[in-house]
């Protein structure tokens, strides 16, 4: 991140020290997150198909108080939340890592120019650090997306091919891709893609969080569809 983008990271957690509080995930006063949203963001790994045999480990089920404290750290600032993540993230980028089996490089989906801006932090390479992992910034945007969240499975492929790209050849590299959120999995296929083309091996997928719609259960390598959704 940028120094400018720092100081704004740094003003917005010491402002949760200056002035009154509510909780991220159900809006208690008093505390940034109760103990119960705090026990729903717990880790609970679960692993998804999302097509052409591309796993996506996740770290939590996007619902309830867990979806709540996490569009609060997207959009209301609360860069701080990004500790309280840690533990799920860094469930989903060790279990990532260890069904690879190999040493991977850990590739961030890229926030859009608009987004950092207005938010003056990356939700992805911040949960990323807290998660122990650096971000290896090897995607660009090729062109600009729609937003996704009004769209459809179909329209978000659509929306989505051809929208990224590798910065440079990647020619033998083992990666991962991460991303906060999969809803149907558009994103991460597209990242994938444009990695692959580049030369990269892509081995696996990461997201802090999958909506519970997001894929049927699916059994892979000895897993119980009740560990993967």
């Amino acid at each position: 991140m940028s120094l400018a983008a720092d100081l704004r990271t740094a003003l917005s957690e010491a402002s949760g020290l200056l002035l009154p509080v509510s909780c991220a995930g159900c809006g208690d006063a008093g505390v940034a997150l109760c103990d119960g949203c705090r026990a729903a963001i717990a880790p609970a790994v679960r692993v998804r198909c999302i097509g052409e045999d591309l796993d996506v480990v996740a770290g939590l089920v996007f619902a309830g108080e867990a979806a709540a404290v996490l569009r609060t750290f997207k959009e209301g600032g609360r860069t701080a939340l990004a500790r309280a993540f840690a533990p799920a993230m860094r469930a989903a980028l060790v279990a990532c890592a260890r069904r690879a089996g190999t040493l991977v490089d850990a590739v961030p989906v890229p926030a859009s120019a608009a987004s950092s801006r207005r938010r003056g932090y990356r939700p992805v390479e911040l949960l990323m650090h807290h998660g122990g992992v650096a971000p290896s910034r090897e995607l660009r945007w090729a062109r600009r997306a729609a937003d996704q969240r009004a769209l459809g499975r179909e329209q978000r492929d659509a929306n989505m091919t051809g929208s990224l790209c590798a910065r440079r050849r990647l020619d033998g590299r083992d990666v991962i891709v991460v991303d906060d959120v999969v809803t149907t999995g558009a994103t991460l296929r597209e990242a994938r893609r444009a990695l692959s083309e580049a030369g990269a091996h892509v081995v696996g997928a990461v997201a802090l969080a999958a909506t519970p719609r997001v894929l049927p259960p699916r059994t892979r390598h000895g897993e119980s569809p009740g560990n993967t959704s």
